[in-house]
This record gives C-alpha cells, sequence and structure tokens, in this order.
C-alpha cells in the first residue's frame, strides 16, 4: 500500500515569518568627546618667571633705599661766589644718597653758617664741603676801598662778590685837553685791577651805587683819592681775571 506525501506549502508571496525571538538591540553610543590639551610654551613660561623676579626684586631694592635715606643740606638759592651764607640759603632734603656723593650732613649745616661761597652755589644743588671757605675776598696784602659809581659808571649786569673787575681812571673834565703822549698819541687810561666784596644797593633817586672792592695796599691810598674826584669807571674782566 502506497503512501502519498503531501507537499507542504511554502510562505505565500510577500508573507514573512517572524525570527528567532531575541535580546532588544541598545541604542547606538555617541563617541566621546577629544578633550583638547593647552598646548605649553616654555617660552611664555619663562617670561613670567623672569618678569615675576624683576618685580620682587625692584621691590626689595626700593624697601632698601628707602630705609637707608640721609638728611643732606641743599642750597635753598643762588648764592654768588664769595657772598656769605646765611640761614635763608640754605635747606633740608632726605635722600638714598651714594657713598662717592661728597655732601654735606644736615646735622652741619649750622657750620656753614657766615662762611663764604667759594663758587656759584645753585638752588637746589646739594652742597659740597668743597664749595664753601671761611677765607674772605680780601687778602692778606690787600686792601678794602668803597668805590661809588653812578649808573653810566657801571656795567648793567649785575655785579656778585668775587667777580673780577677793572678800576678805570676816567678823563678830569676839567683838566686842560686829553692826554697825549710826546708823540701826540693818545695816552690809555689808568686801570687797576681789583675784586668785587660786596655790592649795595642803589641809592633812591640817583641809583648811585658803592661798591666793595679789594685792591692791593699800596694802590689803595691813590684808588681812594680817584673816587673822591667821581673820575672812575668800572668795567668787568674776564671770568678767570686774566
Amino acid at each position: 500500500m502506497s503512501q502519498t506525501t503531501s507537499p507542504v506549502p511554502g510562505p505565500a508571496a510577500g508573507q514573512h515569518f517572524p525570527g528567532p525571538a531575541g535580546p532588544p538591540s541598545a541604542p547606538p553610543v555617541a563617541a566621546p568627546r577629544m578633550v583638547r590639551q593647552r598646548r605649553r610654551r616654555p617660552g611664555l613660561i619663562a617670561l613670567s618667571v623672569a618678569l615675576i623676579a624683576v618685580g620682587g626684586l625692584s621691590g626689595a631694592v626700593l624697601y632698601t633705599s628707602s630705609g637707608h635715606r640721609t638728611s643732606v643740606v641743599v642750597v635753598a638759592r643762588d648764592v654768588p661766589i664769595g657772598a656769605q651764607i646765611t640761614q635763608t640759603d640754605l635747606t633740608e632734603a632726605s635722600i638714598a644718597l651714594d657713598p662717592a656723593v661728597k655732601a654735606v650732613k644736615a646735622s652741619g649745616e649750622k657750620t656753614l653758617i657766615g662762611q663764604r661761597a667759594a663758587v656759584d652755589l645753585k638752588a637746589g644743588s646739594l652742597l659740597s664741603p668743597s664749595e664753601v671757605t671761611r677765607q674772605t675776598l680780601v687778602g692778606p696784602t690787600e686792601t678794602l676801598v668803597g668805590v661809588s659809581l653812578k649808573p653810566s659808571q657801571l656795567p648793567a649786569s649785575p655785579l656778585s662778590a668775587g667777580q673780577k673787575v677793572l678800576i678805570v681812571s676816567t678823563p678830569d673834565p676839567n683838566a686842560a685837553a686829553g692826554s697825549k703822549s710826546s708823540s701826540g698819541a693818545d695816552v690809555p687810561p689808568a686801570t687797576l685791577s681789583a675784586t668785587v666784596v660786596k655790592v649795595g644797593d642803589p641809592q633812591t633817586g640817583t641809583g648811585t651805587v658803592t661798591v666793595d672792592v679789594a685792591v692791593p695796599a699800596g694802590d689803595g691810598p691813590a684808588l681812594a683819592a680817584r673816587v673822591a674826584t667821581g673820575n672812575v669807571a668800572l668795567i668787568v674782566a674776564s671770568r678767570d681775571g686774566n
């Protein structure tokens, strides 16, 4: 007896069967973000360290300097050479003083009063011991003569103590015709070198000024006699007296 096998029907066209059951698929994982590393610059780091060190050093120097200040004498106003130094000519200042700078300490200010300026002292400058002297402008072989002069007999520029001048004998208007030599040439006026010691204040009305000058002792009497006649004039010589 024969058996007949019936074909197993296949899936119809377009028909799908589910596959075997399995675990559900996980959602896609996002890629991790790359952390951008900061790039180090050795040169910039070295520069920063150097600036910090310089700042610290400057602060240390400033602190050290401010802690080692010295009170010194400073010229308060201009003082001409030869003039006596007074209290109002000086003041004090506190500065960081270099050991190489020779300056008069404030503690020695009183010893300067009454001394004379050995050079022209300028306002605002430090006073050095070598810039003052106890010597007067009248030497042991000199004499002091007061010369009274009208404005037309002296320069318009102010005179100062220590300045080198020439006292010129001017012609006497009451004398005979001008001085002539045997050859008929004009005789140059007599002159006398002198040093200004003090300049007086102009007189009210006339403007006449008395200038004290130091001259050699042997020439003092003759100069005084000439000054009494009024026949003199004063001119300024070169700074070094040549």
